[in-house]
């Protein structure tokens, strides 16, 4: 597809930051246009015509003012108690209680000290320590700066402590990482792979499943995953990004494989029921993550029922490239760190096809100009400097490679957008910084839309003869 003709009409959802990228360091990290207003509903409904669903209109989540409020009290007292379980910080001296284990142990750390983190850094994750650009198995809460420089030029107040102590004593290590900063996008021609695999995901296939090519009126994105209703008569539908299937400009939020009839050649799959893009921390990690009473999730969904007259034997459960695929991998935040950072993922896109990376981050963390915190889950990073994703490829199935020979890929997230444009990670002192992409929780994700995943042809089949 030729970007440069389609510029003003057409344009793809995918990995490049848009105005949801984080860690912008000269301008803002964040201009969240769709957030709520104080008078915002909790769920914003709009009539969808045309509409094969089990009602006829679709309906957004949004985290509401009054809730807000509510949870302050809440925050400050979960804060308050956590102080007394904090040993006095002497600055220097090793730490000599439990080395932290757990994502949720990491995440607590982070949180209480989220307020001088704030003040160093562009932004942080929690993971494991990195050297010479490989993971190692040393607990760290991830520090990003602009520039990484010997403690030798700097302040003593510019300099982040070694370690940092949580409740009961429990520590874990600070590793400084520096993000390259190259400016705000520009509006140039995109990288496109073509090989037959990405050629039958943009529509010469005679099926449709994760990793095709899905289309609003404006944007195109990838499809995630076949999924069902779990209320009322289990609808079947598609997994997609929110970005990549509602544009509130239009009055019916219709979807089309692989083009929409103004652009090209195209089937109509259905209309947008429900979606999502921001959730408040404590209703997604079930915890508060950051003091910020205003925090949020990035929470990318959109819940596309397919359309009464689509013919479901053209859908496919399994993932082209990759085959069948296991449940869900849910995430388990007193889960040990390992089994989920350092662990290797692949995806199937319509733009970059198949790739592989490695998960080496959870719960990054940064706040916009407005002192608005943000959080998005997984920060994964190509293999061999390779990009894990590219424009287009907003949507993906994120999933964990298995242990063993025969195991099933496990899907864990799904690509929500990047950094190709914007800025990159620098892992290893000699070589360039690095892409990175952004990914939501799947598990929570499906748990917020009130949908689960179809992972076999015989499922899909029993639920489809269901309809008639």
């Amino acid at each position: 597809m030729d970007r440069g003709r389609l510029d003003l009409r057409f344009h793809q959802a995918g990995s490049t930051p848009s105005e949801e990228s984080a860690l912008d360091l000269e301008k803002v990290y964040c201009d969240h246009t769709n957030l709520p207003s104080p008078s915002s509903p909790s769920h914003q409904a709009f009539t969808s015509g045309n509409q094969h669903s089990e009602s006829n209109a679709a309906y957004f989540s949004w985290p509401t003012s009054s809730r807000l409020t509510d949870a302050a009290e809440d925050r400050a007292n979960y804060f308050g108690n956590l102080q007394k379980g904090v040993l006095p910080e002497t600055l220097g001296r090793l730490p000599t209680g439990q080395q932290a284990t757990t994502l949720l142990e990491l995440m607590t750390i982070r949180a209480f000290h989220s307020k001088i983190l704030r003040r160093f850094s562009l932004g942080t994750a929690i993971g494991f320590r990195i050297r010479r650009g490989l993971l190692t198995d040393i607990p760290a809460i991830l520090v990003f700066v602009a520039r990484k420089v010997h403690r030798l030029w700097l302040r003593h107040i510019q300099c982040l402590p070694a370690y940092l102590e949580g409740p009961g004593g429990v520590w874990c290590d600070v590793d400084v990482v520096e993000f390259s900063y190259f400016g705000a996008p520009v509006p140039t021609p995109k990288e496109q792979l073509y090989n037959e695999l990405v050629d039958g995901l943009r529509g010469s296939d005679p099926y449709i499943g994760s990793g095709s090519q899905v289309a609003s009126q404006e944007t195109y994105g990838t499809l995630g995953a076949i999924v069902k209703s779990r209320t009322g008569n289990c609808q079947v539908g598609f997994l997609t990004n929110r970005h990549v299937a509602v544009d509130l400009n239009y009055p019916n939020q219709k979807m089309f494989h692989p083009l929409p009839p103004s652009l090209g050649p195209g089937v109509y799959l259905g209309a947008v029921e429900r979606a999502t893009s921001f959730i408040t921390d404590d209703l997604w990690y079930g915890i508060f993550a950051g003091t910020n009473p205003e925090t949020f999730v990035r929470a990318d969904g959109a819940f596309v029922p397919f359309a009464d007259d689509l013919d479901i034997s053209y859908v496919s459960t399994s993932v082209k490239g990759i085959g069948e695929i296991g449940n869900v991998n849910i995430l388990d935040l007193q889960s040990p760190i390992n089994s989920l950072i350092g662990r290797q993922v692949v995806k199937v896109g319509r733009s970059s096809g198949l790739t592989t990376g490695t998960i080496m981050a959870y719960a990054l963390e940064y706040n916009d100009e407005k002192g608005i915190c943000f959080f998005t889950d997984f920060l994964v990073v190509g293999e061999n400097q390779q990009t894990f994703d590219l424009e287009g490829d907003s949507g993906s199935l994120i999933l964990l490679t298995g242990h063993q020979n025969g195991e099933k890929p496990r899907p864990v997230g799904i690509i929500w957008g990047g950094t190709a444009n914007r800025g990159r990670l620098k892992l290893k002192v000699g070589q360039p910084p690095e892409n990175w992409t952004s990914g939501v929780d799947l598990g929570r994700l499906l748990d917020l839309l009130e949908l689960d995943l179809i992972t076999t042809k015989e499922e899909l089949q029993g639920l489809s003869f269901r309809k008639f």
